[in-house]
């Protein structure tokens, strides 16, 4: 029974580390996607989560029934090997995409809050990176396991000063200027696609190192629950920071205005789910590669690296905002694929 029940915390930890990157655990993310929509966020924040509960389980439980280790593996086997080739062509460019936000971001928090220059932030994140991916998979799960419990900590703590702000709940439910709008509409299916597209590059290994059914789901529904509270804190929070797209770090700016103590020690947790993404990340590219190009894992790792902090030259909001909803949109054509698939799957 214990070991279930940690196996169930792991993938869990996993789940809600690789999602919750630089964009999310900044604030960022949650401000470009629900927040500036005021109260039609918070819905879409709660169908998001849904999806994150059921759709995240059924990726993994499709993995384990075919026993793919990557998720090249799972996408061949859902589209075919011709569109299956071109659907992991996609996610790698996306992860790679990504790795260079959360460097960026790792960046923008030496940079904008330590008064340090950005590019020795990407180097010490890169280094550290390094040693914990030459860990292979336990070195993922040891440090979404240290990490992850925090961040949900400080993203109540977060919430917890929101709540104290003189207008809270007429912020919470204000209803955004535009009514209902094309972003407000789509942002929760683009948010989700994008994030599960995203996690399951490290959602697959995951599962085939667990490969026990229930322990699997207990896992993806803790881990979709999870996200779906620290979305609704972060975005309830965020709700009462005017101009709240113009901090590249909005939740860091909140913790400041709420607790100057906490602050340097949240600011640490944020670098941390940054790096735990980046981590997650950088690992499924490593698993896609290791396929096809026989070198050893710490050449890929530093390579890949080194692509991602070139993209990653960019102003961290800037290419948040323009690369996260494109990738929502490829997603979404995986999103609806895998339910169908799925579904043809489960009635074989």
């Amino acid at each position: 029974m214990h070991a279930k029940i940690t196996g169930i915390f792991q993938i869990a930890a996993v789940y809600v580390g690789t999602v919750v990157g630089a964009g999310f655990a900044t604030g960022r993310e949650i401000a470009e996607f629900f927040t500036q929509y005021g109260l039609f966020g918070l819905f879409g924040i709660v169908l998001a989560g849904l999806v994150f509960v059921w759709m995240g389980t059924k990726i993994m439980l499709i993995a384990l029934k075919i026993k793919a280790a990557s998720y090249q593996e799972l996408n061949r086997h859902l589209f075919g090997k011709r569109w299956g080739i071109l659907v992991n062509g996609l996610f790698f460019i996306m992860l790679l995409g990504v790795s260079a936000v959360m460097l960026s971001g790792a960046g923008a928090v030496f940079e904008e809050h330590l008064h340090i220059p950005k590019v020795w932030g990407v180097i010490l994140t890169s280094l550290l990176a390094l040693l914990i991916l030459m860990q292979g998979m336990k070195g993922l799960i040891a440090i979404n396991i240290v990490v992850v419990p925090l961040m949900i900590f400080f993203s109540f703590l977060l919430l917890w000063n929101g709540i104290k702000q003189p207008h809270f709940l007429e912020d919470a439910l204000r209803m955004p200027a535009t009514g209902i709008s094309w972003g407000s509409t789509f942002s929760p299916i683009l948010y989700s696609a994008f994030n599960l597209a995203l996690a399951a590059a490290v959602l697959v290994p995951t599962a085939a190192e667990i490969k026990d059914v229930n322990v699997i789901k207990g896992g993806g529904i803790a881990g979709g629950i999870a996200l779906t509270a620290i979305l609704v804190s972060g975005h309830l929070a965020l709700s009462t920071l005017p101009d709240v797209l113009g901090y590249s770090i909005p939740s860091a700016e909140l913790m400041k205005q709420g607790s100057s103590v906490l602050y340097y020690i949240f600011l640490l947790v944020v670098y941390g789910e940054i790096f735990t993404s980046l981590v997650g990340n950088t690992f499924g590219l490593e698993r896609q590669l290791r396929t096809i190009v026989k070198a050893k894992s710490l050449l890929i790792y530093v390579s890949l690296l080194a692509v991602a902090y070139l993209i990653g030259q960019f102003e961290y909001g800037a290419l948040l905002s323009f690369l996260y909803p494109l990738f929502g949109y490829v997603s979404t054509v995986f999103l609806v694929l895998l339910f169908r698939s799925s579904q043809a799957f489960e009635g074989e």
